[in-house]
């Protein structure tokens, strides 16, 4: 049986533009860069990943050239659903489209979309209460696991911190069509440096600054081999992070129990099921940061959930919960039945795990408990002044 990619099921969020004076990019610059995104997709969709994808008019240039690549995608997208691998998840694509969306779907593209809208592959997102394009990005930045940029401009630099402060990686291409210091080319500039490369994504191999120069194609790369290099730094890319606040004492009375929780229950789980890898900070690792209280709340910072284990009552724990509940984090309170808290995390519809049965029985309960709390609202809600 074949390995699945690490990219099955994995949100590709592909965004940029062309520069509208076809002195800044050539149209043979421009066809270049569209035949590596509509190369890039086919063969995402062959590995399973599923997209981000705005839905617009389409927009020219002076020379005919289209300024996105969204319709290029969507195309891509539609005539390769025959590659799709079996089992790959549902949706195909979350839609994001906004109040004029009907009216500005291409002539063109018509049957496209109306043969996608109405079937289970795609997830339409509107968000026609916001007339502005940050509020639509902000959309799809929720949803995306990855970014990847290509030209653009101030949208696409925006898009990159949005990714960048939920921790999911960025993925900068260096295509020549825009000006070198707009958008995508202005991300890589930056990753060419040591220094920040490691801010824009981390590789389960080498490292982000090594990859970005293996990324960093000339004119004599071949089309196959820009795709194959691109698809595999995605498919490098660590997993979604989980952190784990948790009892990390060894002389405290439950430590074996939570240690043993973690090892049988959690990690197989979160890391296995659901395809995250766990974090657990603990002085162990190779910091990112001169201090140990910075390297914690960085890492649970841009952690995609938070799994918090209460047992012991640690003051550090609560101060880590309670900053994981205000980001606001998907967050999952757990603790050992019996333990004395000093609230009732009831009320929160904890986890009350037990150190008995099987370990079956104790990853179901684990599990069950985490599809039921995971699409939990915030605490408090973001409430904005005028909508």
């Amino acid at each position: 049986m074949t390995a699945r990619s690490p990219l099955f099921g994995r949100r590709i969020h592909v965004s940029g533009s062309i520069a509208a004076d076809p002195a800044v990019a050539s149209a043979e610059d421009v066809h270049h860069a569209r035949d590596l995104v509509a190369a890039l997709t086919r063969e995402l969709m062959a590995l399973g990943a599923t997209f981000v994808l705005p839905v617009d008019d389409e927009k020219f240039r002076s020379d005919g050239q289209p300024i996105c690549f969204d319709w290029l995608i969507w195309q891509a997208v539609h005539d390769s659903l025959a590659r799709r691998p079996a089992g790959a998840p549902h949706p195909l694509v979350v839609a994001v489209e906004h109040h004029k969306t009907e009216d500005q779907i291409p002539a063109q593209f018509h049957k496209l979309w109306d043969d996608l809208r109405a079937s289970d592959l795609i997830q339409i997102e509107n968000v026609s209460h916001w007339n502005m394009a940050s509020k639509r990005m902000e959309a799809q930045a929720r949803f995306g696991d990855i970014l990847l940029t290509i030209g653009g401009g101030e949208g696409v630099l925006y898009l990159a911190n949005l990714y960048h402060d939920a921790g999911k990686p960025v993925v900068p291409l260096n295509a020549r069509v825009t000006g070198a210091d707009e958008g995508s080319r202005r991300l890589f500039s930056l990753g060419l440096s040591s220094a920040k490369a490691g801010q824009f994504f981390q590789p389960t191999s080498s490292n982000a600054h090594n990859w970005i120069n293996r990324i960093n194609f000339t004119a004599r790369t071949a089309l196959a081999e820009q795709m194959k290099g691109i698809v595999n730094l995605l498919e490098a890319l660590e997993a979604p992070r989980a952190f784990a606040v948790r009892l990390l004492n060894p002389d405290h009375a439950d430590f074996a129990d939570v240690q043993n929780f973690f090892d049988i229950v959690v990690k197989p789980v979160v890391e296995d099921e659901l395809g995250y890898r766990l974090v657990v900070v603990d002085g162990r690792q190779v910091y990112d940061h001169p201090r140990i209280d910075q390297e914690i709340f960085a890492k649970l910072h841009r952690s995609r959930v938070v799994f918090a284990d209460i047992t012991g009552a640690r003051p550090n724990c609560f101060l880590e919960l309670g900053y994981a509940l205000g980001r606001p984090l998907p967050t999952m309170v757990m603790a050992k039945e019996g333990s004395a808290t000093p609230f009732d995390i009831h009320t929160f519809a904890g986890l009350h795990w037990k150190t008995t049965g099987s370990v079956d029985e104790r990853r179901r309960v684990f599990r069950e408990h985490w599809d039921a709390i995971q699409t939990r609202p915030p605490l408090v809600p973001t409430e904005p002044l005028i909508s």
